[in-house]
């Protein structure tokens, strides 16, 4: 509850904080209305034509169901790669030997295409929600796993060695110790992985569900109609962002404030 509130109340801060963020999304905006004016709306509308297309299709709640889809399947799978590459990361950097055994699989994971996993879905789970969730689990785990790996690889050895020393009490030593350098290394391999749920789950529902903006997406490729596709791709990718800002990030910030000169300044005598 307590850290609830606090990011609530620093919600406001962080979000003035993000223009650079903004800037760089008006610069994506700005390449993209060049570009729709070089080929023409048949290739690639202008973002005014897309975002009028998002905004009937969010008016009339056709936007709604489809968007809840994707995000249900996407972060399942997601949610579903953390918890257990997560698990499995920090066991295996534990040990060397485990670490050692983990590395072949997790190139195999890596390199085969998602695609490849799709298909193998559609044949064991058919049209049905766990498709896209395993496809997405499967594409997001190895990114997850080699963040874990890595972190619990890491630690250096002399500051536990240190503690060990001073006798530092078993939740001190996983709080202040352990925990701000796993973190440091899981939340861009939690973030890469979102990023990876998202493009992979619109991919499977384009090709395995009935439902969804990949659904959507087949539709509207289907009709040739640019607008309305651009109007689901800029839809799925705020969505994301949204995720990404408004939930992870301001989560990391609150984790890593050791990392912050006025929290090293406030912890003297």
């Amino acid at each position: 509850m307590k850290l609830l509130r606090a990011w609530i109340l620093a919600l406001p801060a962080y979000l003035w904080s993000g223009w650079g963020a903004i800037a760089s999304l008006l610069m994506l905006v700005a390449a993209w209305e060049l570009v729709a004016a070089v080929y023409g709306p048949l290739v690639l509308p202008d973002p005014r034509t897309a975002f009028a297309t998002l905004y009937a299709l969010v008016a009339s709640g056709d936007a709604w169901p489809e968007l809840a889809a994707t995000a249900r399947r996407a972060l399942a799978g997601f949610a579903l790669s953390v918890l257990v590459g997560s698990a499995l990361g920090l066991a295996a950097g534990v040990s060397m030997t485990a670490s050692a055994m983990s590395r072949p699989v997790v190139t195999v994971l890596m390199g085969t295409p998602p695609i490849a996993w799709l298909v193998l879905a559609m044949l064991w789970f058919g049209a049905s929600d766990g498709t896209p969730v395993f496809t997405v689990f499967v594409a997001s785990f190895p990114v997850v796993f080699v963040g874990a790996l890595q972190g619990a690889r890491t630690l250096d050895n002399q500051l536990r060695t240190m503690a060990a020393a001073f006798r530092l009490p078993p939740r001190m030593m996983f709080v202040d110790l352990y925990l701000p350098h796993v973190v440091s290394y899981l939340f861009p391999a939690w973030i890469a992985a979102l990023g990876t749920s998202w493009k992979v789950v619109v991919m499977a529902e384009l090709l395995s569900t009935q439902d969804g903006v990949g659904a959507a997406l087949a539709v509207s490729r289907s009709h040739l109609d640019t607008a309305t596709t651009m109007a689901w791709i800029t839809a799925v990718v705020g969505l994301l962002l949204a995720v990404e800002y408004l939930l992870l990030e301001p989560i990391k910030r609150e984790v890593e404030r050791w990392r912050e000169p006025h929290a090293a300044a406030g912890a003297g005598p």
